[in-house]
C-alpha cells in the first residue's frame, strides 16, 4: 500500500512538473548568457560559464561548444556527447540551467495602464509581468501577443475573466521578450436609448449581440421607434445599412443579431428623425462617443 502511495505521488509530481519543463525548454540560449553545466555524481566537473559574442562556450574537459539558439536541453546533450568522443566519461548525465540573461528587460506596450520597460532577472508568467505595468486598461484586447526575443517566436496567451482559466495555461515570460496589448474591438449604440456610447467587447468568447448591446446601453427609452433601429456596417465594399426589428426581436418572432466589431446600432428618436439622420452623420457621432466596458 506504501509503494503504491509512493509511486502515485510520483506521478502526480511529474505531471505538475511537466509544464515547467516545456516552459522552461522554449528559452533559447544566447550570447552573453551564463550557463551552469552540471555532471551527476560528478560535483567536481560542475562549472558556469558565460556563452562567447559568437555563441560558443568554454569548457573544461571538452573545449568550446557552439550552444547559442539551442535550448538548455539540447546544450546538454551536446555537452554529453563531446564528453564521451572524447573519453572523458562513458555515460555522463548532464544537465543545463539557465544562471542569468543578457538582456534583462522585458518591453510592456499597448493598452496597459504604465507602458515601458521593466527589468526581470528571471523567466516569469504573463500574468505577474502585466501586473508590472498596472494590468489591463478597459479598452484591452485580452488576447495578449508575447514576442521572444531571441526566436521571434509569437505566443498568444487569452487573460480570461475566468481566474481558474487564466491561471490553468500562463505563458511564461523571459527577459528580453515584449508583450504587446491591442485595442479591444467595440460596437457602438447611439440614439434613444439609456446610455449612448461604445462598448468594449470583453467578454471571454468576444461575441456581442443586439440584444445585449441594447441592454448595455440601458435598453431603448419610451420614445424610440423600435421597429426602424439601423445597424450600420463596416465592410470591403464600403458601409451598408442592416434594418434590425428590435421590437421583434424581444418578443421572439426574430432571431437575435450578431454584432461585428466597428458596428454601429442606432437607435431613432422618432421616424422623422430617422428619416433626417443619415448613416454619415451616425457614424461621424461615435468620434466623440464615451466608452464603457462590457462584462
Amino acid at each position: 500500500m506504501r509503494r503504491y502511495k509512493f509511486v502515485a505521488a510520483f506521478f502526480l509530481l511529474g505531471v505538475l512538473a511537466a509544464p515547467c519543463f516545456a516552459q522552461q525548454e522554449s528559452l533559447l540560449i544566447g550570447p552573453g548568457d551564463l550557463i551552469q553545466v552540471s555532471v551527476m555524481d560528478t560535483p567536481e566537473m560542475e562549472q558556469q560559464v558565460r556563452v562567447t559574442d559568437d555563441g560558443n562556450v568554454p569548457l573544461a574537459y571538452v573545449g568550446s561548444i557552439h550552444v547559442a539558439g539551442q535550448t538548455p536541453g539540447t546544450a546538454a546533450n551536446m555537452i554529453q556527447e563531446a564528453l564521451m568522443e572524447k573519453k572523458v566519461m562513458r555515460k555522463p548525465q548532464v544537465t543545463v540551467r539557465m544562471m542569468e540573461l543578457a538582456t534583462q528587460d522585458v518591453s510592456i506596450l499597448g493598452q496597459v495602464h504604465t507602458p515601458g520597460t521593466y527589468s526581470i532577472t528571471t523567466p516569469q508568467t504573463i500574468l505577474k509581468v502585466l501586473s508590472l505595468a498596472g494590468g489591463l486598461t478597459d479598452s484591452a484586447d485580452r488576447n495578449v501577443t508575447v514576442k521572444r526575443n531571441k526566436s521571434g517566436e509569437q505566443l498568444r496567451y487569452y487573460v480570461s475573466n475566468n481566474s481558474e482559466q487564466a491561471l490553468s495555461d500562463v505563458v511564461m515570460v523571459y527577459p528580453g521578450d515584449t508583450i504587446l496589448v491591442a485595442r479591444a474591438p467595440m460596437v457602438y449604440v447611439m440614439g434613444d436609448v439609456g446610455r449612448p456610447g461604445g462598448y468594449v467587447i470583453a467578454t471571454n468568447d468576444q461575441r456581442l449581440s443586439v440584444m445585449q448591446a441594447i441592454a448595455m446601453a440601458g435598453s431603448a427609452s419610451k420614445t424610440a421607434v423600435q421597429s426602424r433601429v439601423r445597424l450600420i456596417r463596416t465592410t470591403e465594399h464600403g458601409e451598408v445599412e442592416l434594418p434590425v426589428h428590435l421590437d421583434a426581436i424581444q418578443k421572439g418572432k426574430q432571431p437575435d443579431m450578431m454584432l461585428q466589431p466597428d458596428d454601429i446600432l442606432y437607435v431613432p428618436f422618432s421616424w422623422m428623425k430617422n428619416v433626417a439622420i443619415g448613416s454619415s452623420s451616425i457614424g461621424a457621432a461615435t468620434a466623440g462617443a464615451a466608452v464603457y466596458l462590457v462584462h
